[in-house]
């Protein structure tokens, strides 16, 4: 029997942080109308679990934050988690790996199992035209396919003999094309009559180290000129108290209302954000929310980070763009009162101000039109056809 005719496919994965437990937990939405009865198995967050993924270990055990000084720290963890999963693979062959995004974690991995044999794919192609150029080597030989989130990297792969698939931003099929605002709104029990800040700071521990006390204390001070906004963070669950006892360190627990996810809905509800770097960034250009993106790491992974951007934007909109459609204030520009007044800009009423957002939502949705695919069916077809080739 060839492999096209597998009808319960045995599939692991590994989703390394929030962002990709999303991704894989609608990738897993795709595969299971492929394969009703697939089996899925490996690391991953509560998205893929809720599809009854088998999650060996959690995704926040891979979750780590800078590009060496924190890794180094949680460096024996990972690695012996990625040991034990190796073993494991090989020893009991799934039909394919979809390793989602992580790729410091997943490329090597796949690049053992691809060479045992085990078909690999890789969803999320590593930004190598941001900055790491390099990897390009690692992933030709790391994954059968690669499944692209934007337009233009398939062409780049192929350059490099890599098969890949353009299928789109999942996300732009789950964020509506015009966010209900006040439905957002009636949700959290946030006025319609007022302004409101998202303040969107990570989902990770070491970045609430790092952002979460700068993006309050800026909310602090946007306080002060605009008494009537109200400033909401979501949260994940795993950080929602410690986030929570920073609101009470700072004196603000009385009008930062902090939730317990429901990102989405924070963003819908907002009329602009202030929102550390990464896909939570993409997520707000998709809701069409003006937004300032910032970020603060330890000064080492920063310089180390520095040397391998090959681009002058940090923020996916603007990279997506190829301009600074919305500002971005990273490490030591991103003072609590630089941090305030870029966002005072998107707050302001006047008519400046408004046709500027109005251009930056034009934008955005331009941008969301562009990345609108059938991204779980898209997926699902190409890993059928890695499985039977």
């Amino acid at each position: 029997m060839s492999l096209i005719d597998i009808s319960q496919p045995r599939v692991a994965m590994v989703a390394g942080e929030t962002s990709g437990d999303l991704l894989a937990g609608l990738l897993l939405d795709g595969m299971q109308r492929q394969w009703p009865q697939i089996q899925s198995f490996g690391i991953g967050g509560a998205h893929m679990q809720q599809r009854g993924f088998n999650a060996l270990w959690p995704s926040e055990r891979l979750a780590v934050h800078g590009y060496s000084f924190e890794v180094l720290m949680r460096l024996w963890d990972i690695v012996s988690i990625r040991k034990q999963l190796r073993t494991q693979l090989l020893q009991d062959r799934p039909d394919v790996f979809v390793g989602i995004d992580a790729p410091d974690f997943n490329l090597g991995l796949e690049q053992d199992l691809r060479a045992s044999g085990i078909k690999t794919v890789h969803f999320v192609c590593p930004s190598i035209w941001a900055w790491r150029p390099e990897r390009v080597q690692k992933i030709r030989s790391a994954a059968d396919h690669v499944l692209c989130l934007f337009p233009f990297e398939p062409d780049l792969l192929a350059k490099h003999d890599i098969a890949a698939t353009y299928v789109g931003h999942p996300l732009a099929q789950v964020i509506p094309m015009k966010p209900d605002r006040a439905a957002a709104r009636g949700r959290l029990g946030l006025s319609n009559d007022h302004p409101v800040l998202a303040l969107l700071p990570g989902s990770r521990r070491a970045e609430v180290q790092y952002i979460a006390k700068p993006f309050m204390q800026a909310a602090t001070l946007l306080r002060q000129e605009f008494s009537e906004l109200q400033v909401v963070l979501p949260a994940v669950p795993a950080l929602y108290e410690k986030l929570l006892a920073l609101s009470h360190e700072l004196g603000i627990a009385d009008w930062l209302k902090i939730v317990q996810g429901q990102s989405h809905d924070v963003l819908a509800a907002c009329d602009c954000t202030l929102i550390a770097s990464g896909t939570a960034t993409l997520e707000a250009a998709l809701f069409k929310r003006p937004m300032v993106v910032s970020y603060n790491m330890h000064p080492l992974s920063y310089r180390l980070m520095q040397r391998k951007q090959l681009q002058p934007w940090v923020g996916l909109p603007n990279i997506l763009c190829s301009e600074f459609v919305v500002p971005e204030l990273l490490q030591d520009q991103a003072s609590p009162r630089a941090l305030a007044d870029a966002v005072a800009q998107w707050l302001d009423n006047s008519d400046q101000a408004r046709l500027k957002i109005h251009a930056v939502e034009q934008r955005f949705t331009a941008l969301h039109q562009e990345l609108y695919k059938d991204t779980t069916t898209l997926s699902a077809h190409a890993i059928q056809k890695v499985l039977s080739s």
